[in-house]
């Protein structure tokens, strides 16, 4: 008689991923890193990938997601609060990333920027983050990135930077003033405009030592924080300003919470649709120049846009090896499969560079005393931007195929990761709107902008494909209709910087990356480039040592 239950023996599943190291297990990373200046951070790093791996954390993660945060517009006494409620393991993701500096460790205590490899070693941390949960780290990315912005306001940056870089995380609903550490978002768009914010009707008056703000935003990115950056319409045209929860008489400023965004992923995080109604705030920077101000808090969200994507992109891959390594199908286990192997190679090699990518991009940031790598950061953040996070979607998907029907069921992470791919292709501005940038940035910055493509050209000189590249990218990017073009001609440039930084990173990866993809480009899907037998066992074992 069977027992109940006791129907079958459960074998050939892969074991749990999890209680892993994230930094060991990444040689791409360590490489990057090491190319970019940051290897002496490698003991640090190995900490904290121990400590994002742990099963702990995957598990926190799960539930964070698993219980969005809902909205709270009142007290139970009727009293307007505007707050937004939060599972527990939400505010212990916040509080680890907080703890850990992922918010603050690119700053100096007076608002400059720390010496290099701040940024790099910082971008590492990020990118591990996100392959746990990228919810809780649109606020992380919000609260670094504000403090760019609030530099052109030094009295208030200097009255909030303290609390702003705070390594403890306070969730309190309180005013500033009685709080340890502050966390910061943004409001940008609204209904009628969107992208082209200075479409925005939102009207700013002064009034005392501020401003009274009475308008709306269509998307205001975690509205639980302590302050956030906003645009609207002064006497002097367009202008950023800083927005508390509450006025400087500590009363609960005037914002209203319409409504949370049920959003595709992004599900531990909230996004709400707010009004303002006469809601007090600061002014940052001169009236008239609010894009200006903003967007040097946009270039690092940006930044961070495509270091979240690979970080995704990075967990669905080690996902795929992992299982492809364990699970047995027709007598043979799938890693072993030559049309497998060469689906998990192609895909490792995409990942490869967009690690070195972003990585490298990263050091442009620690560098921008620097002209040549302050104008890379101008005018790469934006290619970069559309080319990993456009990549990121179907790339998950690919990776979710691998795991076949266990990949795609919500138990497995590979779910919540394709669901969280597109965000950062449209968050801090869309595919078209970062090419539109790129040639805004080569029209502004001509000379600038030949230097680095002849830069470009020059560190890959030696590689297939890559001078036709340089040069398609030279003259599709200044012809009267660029525009039309636009798109194939910053796909084209970050796959040569990507090409760039493999260079530097992992030659061996170079050279097979300009044959796939610079040379002899591959077809629709992954598994179809042109890869050697060598190059196919070479990508994986980088991807994840066995």
């Amino acid at each position: 008689m069977i027992a109940p239950f006791e129907t079958h023996a459960v074998v050939n599943q892969s074991p749990p991923f999890e209680d892993l190291d994230l930094f060991a297990f990444d040689r791409p990373l360590q490489d990057a890193l090491a190319a970019n200046g940051a290897c002496g951070e490698a003991a640090a790093l190995s900490a904290f990938g121990r400590r994002y791996g742990s099963a702990e954390m995957l598990e926190e993660a799960r539930r964070a997601n698993e219980n969005p945060p809902k909205l709270a517009s009142f007290d139970r006494k009727g009293f307007r609060r505007d707050t937004v409620e939060f599972h527990p393991a939400y505010h212990r993701l916040m509080s680890e990333s907080i703890a850990v500096g992922v918010h603050a460790s690119t700053w100096r205590a007076d608002g400059s920027r720390a010496a290099a490899p701040a940024e790099v070693s910082r971008a590492a941390r990020f990118y591990m983050a996100n392959q746990v949960e990228a919810g809780h780290c649109c606020p992380i990315t919000m609260t670094r990135a504000s403090v760019a912005a609030l530099a052109a306001e030094p009295a208030l940056r200097d009255r909030f930077i303290g609390k702003i870089l705070y390594r403890t995380y306070d969730p309190s609903f309180r005013p500033a003033a009685d709080k340890t550490g502050l966390t910061v978002g943004m409001g940008m768009t609204e209904k009628q405009g969107g992208t082209d914010v200075r479409a925005n009707t939102t009207r700013a008056v002064p009034a005392d030592e501020g401003y009274l703000i009475t308008g709306h935003k269509w998307f205001l990115s975690a509205p639980m924080c302590d302050a956030f950056l906003v645009l609207a319409q002064a006497p002097g045209g367009l202008t950023c300003f800083l927005m508390p929860r509450f006025r400087p008489d500590g009363s609960v400023n005037a914002l209203r919470l319409q409504r949370l965004k049920d959003k595709l992923g992004n599900r531990s995080n909230a996004s709400a649709e707010v009004e303002f109604a006469d809601a007090f705030a600061w002014r940052v920077g001169e009236e008239g120049r609010g894009v200006r101000t903003i967007i040097e808090m946009v270039q690092l969200t940006r930044l961070d846009c495509a270091l979240g994507s690979a970080g995704l992109m990075r967990m669905a891959l080690a996902q795929s090896v992992h299982h492809a390594r364990h699970r047995s199908v027709f007598q043979r286990r799938l890693a072993d499969q030559p049309m497998m192997r060469s689906v998990l190679a192609d895909l490792a090699l995409e990942m490869e560079a967009a690690v070195a990518l972003v990585m490298r991009l990263a050091r442009s940031f620690d560098h921008s005393d620097q002209p040549a790598e302050a104008a890379r950061a101008r005018l790469l953040t934006p290619a970069v931007k559309y080319f990993v996070c456009k990549t990121a979607p179907g790339f998950i998907y690919e990776t979710m195929e691998c795991l076949g029907g266990n990949g795609y069921v919500e138990e497995a992470p590979l779910a919540r990761l394709y669901r969280e791919a597109p965000v950062n292709a449209i968050w801090e501005g869309s595919g078209n709107v970062m090419c539109l940038d790129v040639l805004r940035a080569l029209s502004r910055e001509g000379e600038a902008s030949r230097h680095l493509i002849e830069t470009l050209a020059g560190e890959t000189a030696e590689l297939p494909g890559a001078a036709q590249a340089a040069g398609f990218v030279a003259n599709a990017l200044t012809e009267h209709e660029a525009e039309a073009k636009a798109r194939r001609a910053v796909e084209h440039l970050a796959q040569l910087a990507a090409t760039a930084a493999l260079a530097e990173t992992a030659p061996a990866a170079a050279e097979i990356f300009a044959r796939a993809r610079l040379s002899e480009p591959r077809g629709a899907t992954y598994g179809t480039a042109a890869l050697e037998s060598a190059d196919l066992n070479a990508l994986v074992e980088r991807a994840l040592p066995m």
